[in-house]
């Protein structure tokens, strides 16, 4: 029997577990929070800082906090054992190197916002959101790689100079973890999403790294599904590692046919594919997965925080109280139609929109039907962007449903009949870290394994579909109405 850990290091906190490389049953499990001090030693807490910091800008990260969770949260002989381990990182998260591998300036998080106008500015040098796509599948955000380096290259310049080897939170825990060796190395997940590597071509696009931070710099070899980055000198396996989407993919056990609905404040559709996905209008952001298939995803901007400002408005105590107040409803909401966008929205595009609160009558007046209104209109919100990437021939046959949301009453009675297939709702568990743990056990053995899918609630839309075809017919003539062509580009 072989023995593997996966280790997922998130923006706050490390977890390890130690799976059975055959059966992935979990052996043991770490954990450790990322050390509370600053990098420059203020001693508040990452969460702190950023909220300190305005709340969309994270403080810098001084990569050897990851290292330091990582260790505490293998402490006490949790890796005696194991003969190899995969690493699951958070995304994003940019480590610019010298030429010694020593860091520029602390690495630079995922959810960085103040990079945003530089998103912008590199969107224009390359000549439109339509060449962005053609050259990565992706238009570039605050938070990825490439834009990154442009705001270093307009901010830093003495630092943007100094750059010349470019890695990622899980490169270079991957890199640390084998001793810093002459090889670094990626895959192709986590190089899919920096704005410089095209799932489609499967090749770097070095020019675009010049364009954004003003001259070359080395990029990591990019891995393919279930190698090894190297081994240790105590002969312990490193795999490849992986972004956290791709790796908690990985651990759900996600296959063709599968997408994933997450439910954050904002949300997501993310699907399995056998090719990558052009998108000239940048809606579909395509992505590589770890297996050698591919992510397509589409963002939406309102998902809980629809339903977290309804409670607000109906003096409700929070997101459950305004569940079983929805059940109280009926499918339809007795007319009321809830267009979601209250920060705008990116599917549809509508970036400077309001909601929108249609079909008020006398009877549809009251505090249930605007409740069950609020859950219909993000899952419509959401079963639009599906439809985003069914137009372009992905087949969904099973939905995984993410988030705390997912456990509300109000959504698990929805979303069968709204999504109009099974939904499958997870039980918690750390999918990330189990997914790189079954990367681990690819590496090891040389052949995909076959762990068993997460344990989870098997919802069926079975004889509600007509009705949630309805609901979504009601909430489409509203957005028809409102927003007339809002879909005309999408995807296209």
């Amino acid at each position: 029997m072989g023995i593997v850990a996966g280790l997922d290091s998130s923006p706050d906190f490390t977890r390890i577990v130690v799976c059975d490389a055959d059966s992935g049953a979990v052996l043991k499990q770490g954990y450790a929070p990322h050390p509370l001090e600053s990098v420059e030693g203020g001693g508040t807490s990452l969460l702190e800082r950023s909220r300190e910091l305005g709340g969309g800008r994270p403080a810098d990260v001084d990569p050897q906090a990851w290292l330091l969770s990582l260790g505490e949260a293998a402490g006490g002989g949790l890796l005696e054992g194991v003969q190899a381990i995969g690493v699951s990182a958070q995304q994003n998260a940019l480590v610019p190197l010298d030429a010694q591998g020593n860091t520029v300036r602390p690495a630079m998080p995922g959810g960085d916002k103040r990079t945003q106008v530089s998103a912008a500015d590199l969107v224009d040098r390359l000549g439109g959101r339509e060449a962005w796509a053609q050259a990565v599948g992706f238009v570039p955000q605050a938070a990825h790689p490439v834009t990154k380096l442009r705001w270093l290259a307009k901010h830093e310049p003495e630092a943007a100079q100094r750059v010349a080897l470019v890695l990622q939170a899980h490169d270079w825990l991957v890199w640390q973890l084998l001793g810093r060796p002459s090889r670094r190395t990626t895959d192709r997940g986590g190089a899919s999403g920096t704005g410089y590597w095209s799932a489609a071509s499967g090749s770097y696009r070095p020019d675009l790294v010049e364009l954004a931070l003003g001259h070359q710099a080395m990029l990591p070899e990019v891995l393919g599904p279930g190698d090894a980055a190297g081994t240790t000198p105590e002969g312990l396996i490193i795999s490849a590692g992986t972004g956290e989407t791709m790796a908690a993919a990985f651990g759900l056990g996600v296959r063709q046919g599968d997408a994933v609905v997450s439910l954050g404040a904002s949300g997501s559709v993310m699907t399995v594919h056998h090719e990558a996905l052009v998108d000239p209008s940048g809606t579909i952001t395509s992505l590589a997965d770890a297996t050698g298939m591919h992510l397509p995803v589409v963002h939406t901007l309102n998902a809980v925080r629809t339903l977290r400002g309804t409670a607000d408005m109906l003096g409700l105590s929070g997101i459950e109280e305004l569940s079983d107040l929805a059940m109280k409803s009926t499918p339809g909401s007795h007319g009321l139609v809830l267009l979601p966008y209250l920060e705008g929205e990116k599917t549809p595009n509508l970036p400077h929109t309001a909601g929108t609160l249609s079909g008020l009558r006398r009877e549809s007046m009251k505090p249930e039907h605007l409740a069950r209104a609020a859950f219909e209109g993000m899952l419509c919100g959401l079963a639009d962007a599906m439809d985003v990437l069914r137009a372009r021939g992905v087949e969904v046959r099973r939905i995984f449903l993410l988030g705390a949301a997912a456990e509300l009453p109000a959504v698990q009675a929805a979303a069968p009949m709204l999504f109009g297939t099974q939904v499958v709702v997870p039980q918690p568990a750390d999918y990330a870290a189990l997914g790189a743990a079954r990367q681990a056990a690819w590496a090891l053995s040389g052949r995909l394994p076959q762990w068993q899918g997460a344990a989870a609630q098997v919802l069926e839309p079975g004889e509600e579909l007509p009705v949630g075809q309805a609901v979504r017919q009601q909430f489409t003539a509203v957005r028809e109405q409102t927003h007339p062509g809002a879909f005309d580009s999408a995807g296209a």
